[in-house]
């Protein structure tokens, strides 16, 4: 294809292969493979090597030193053709890495759009990120991890291996997750993780009413503040709440999960008392 409305530093090596869609920015010492396909208006800065099957959507930006589309760490790797997919308008800061997928695992990594990912953050292979997430600083996924739509990731915090992390939770720093978190939920800590309530704050930025707010801390009060197991809560949930999109985010999640959900709630949450 014409490369006539492409910049390429001259200190760059692109692959003739390499897909580059009209506008895109090719700073000195980017590497770029035969298999990669670079969305339109997409800016990489320098330094950054692209590698594998990887396709990027357009008007994303990466700032120097990232690295996507790298081998899986993972030893049961054997040169499998595997990919990454990531859609439009992420933000790619310093040092990221993004692996490629297994076979056994899907064959591809994928990310959303609109998400925003800070220096040092890692996304293991066959991952899928949703849209509009927050990585900050040093945010680490493991292999075959799911973070869904409107998450936060908090800095230097890591989530274990076919964990998931549900619509609007929020991690705080420093915590290591080894079981689901549920959606709209506070998680902080390590060795127990525990629970800190809704995330207020970053739901009433989405627009949440304080109706929905209410219904939402209604619901949890029954899955962490009763005598009823999580079945138990969950028929309590559906005799007590119609049906709505919230309900049904929380009661799928949890029927779906498979290392079971964090429900350590931290002594200092009232759910009663949060504004």
């Amino acid at each position: 294809m014409s490369r006539a409305d492409v910049i390429i530093h001259p200190a760059a090596n692109v692959h003739p292969q390499a897909e580059l869609g009209p506008g895109v920015f090719i700073g000195p010492g980017c590497v770029i493979g035969e298999l990669v396909s670079v969305g339109a208006n997409t800016r990489l800065e320098a330094n950054i090597h692209i590698a594998g099957r990887t396709r990027i959507g357009q008007d994303c930006r990466f700032s120097p030193f990232s690295a996507i589309g790298g081998e899986p760490q993972d030893t049961s790797y054997k040169g499998e053709d595997t990919g990454v997919v990531i859609g439009d308008r992420n933000v790619f800061r310093e040092f990221i890495t993004v692996h490629r997928g297994t076979a056994k695992g899907g064959g591809t990594t994928t990310i959303g759009s609109d998400n925003y990912f800070m220096a040092y953050s890692h996304v293991a292979h066959d991952c899928r990120v949703g849209q509009q997430t927050v990585f900050t600083h040093t945010a680490t996924l493991g292999g075959h991890v799911v973070v869904e739509d409107f998450a936060t990731i908090g800095a230097f915090s890591a989530v274990h291996q076919f964990c998931r992390v549900g619509k609007y939770a929020f991690i705080g720093g420093f915590t290591v997750i080894l079981q689901d978190v549920l959606p709209f939920l506070r998680v902080a800590g390590m060795r127990p993780v525990l629970l800190y309530g809704l995330n207020s704050v970053g739901l009433r930025r989405r627009g949440f009413s304080r109706e929905r707010l209410s219904a939402l801390k209604g619901m949890f009060k029954l899955l962490f503040y009763s005598n009823l197991n999580t079945a138990q809560a969950i028929e309590r949930i559906k005799a007590l709440y119609p049906p709505q999109p919230d309900r049904e985010e929380i009661i799928r999640f949890i029927e779906s999960s498979s290392r079971g959900i964090i429900k350590k709630a931290a002594p200092t949450w009232d759910s009663e008392s949060e504004s």
